[in-house]
């Protein structure tokens, strides 16, 4: 019975020790990514990265997106950082996001199947945002959608689609 008892812990394990890593659902996220698809008129271009940092204490989140002259409005190009961090009293991941035009936006962090979900915090003031990145394979898609202050429901601002580069 002794030995059953420890053959049955050795095979639980290591599923075990997957469950409690809370970087886990994450994990698919880190390399090197360029954005593909579109390539009409006015479409612009992309990456990001993801690498954990600081002894796989944070994940850092570095992203750039070109935008082209269209409509009068001259060429452009937004950068963003997000930090990605365990916070303290939950274990839960978080992020904290900046980027080039003066956005903050604190993201709480939710997976839904083997998508990751970042989503602005309900206290926040103003409009609220979600991220979802779903992985597959060397690809992951994503969605950013906007929900307007007193709007009940999230409209999508850009779908996309990057491939790894390393």
């Amino acid at each position: 019975m002794r030995v059953l008892l420890g053959i049955a812990l050795l095979i639980a394990a290591p599923g075990w020790a997957q469950t409690n890593d809370p970087w886990k659902p994450l994990e698919f996220l880190v390399g090197e990514w360029t954005g593909e698809g579109g390539g009409g008129p006015g479409q612009g271009g992309g990456g990001f990265s993801f690498q954990f940092d600081l002894n796989k204490t944070v994940m850092v989140r570095k992203n750039y997106a070109e935008h082209p002259a269209q409509n009068g409005r001259e060429a452009f190009r937004h950068d963003d950082l997000m930090v990605v961090y365990l916070d303290e009293s939950s274990k839960k991941p978080r992020a904290i996001y900046f980027d080039s035009e003066g956005h903050t936006i604190r993201y709480a962090i939710t997976t839904s199947g083997s998508a990751v979900v970042f989503e602005s915090e309900a206290g926040e003031p103003g409009a609220h945002y979600r991220l979802t990145m779903t992985p597959g394979g060397d690809r992951v898609k994503g969605k950013f959608e906007v929900k307007a202050p007193g709007e009940a429901q999230y409209q999508t601002y850009i779908d996309f689609a990057a491939k790894r580069k390393s």
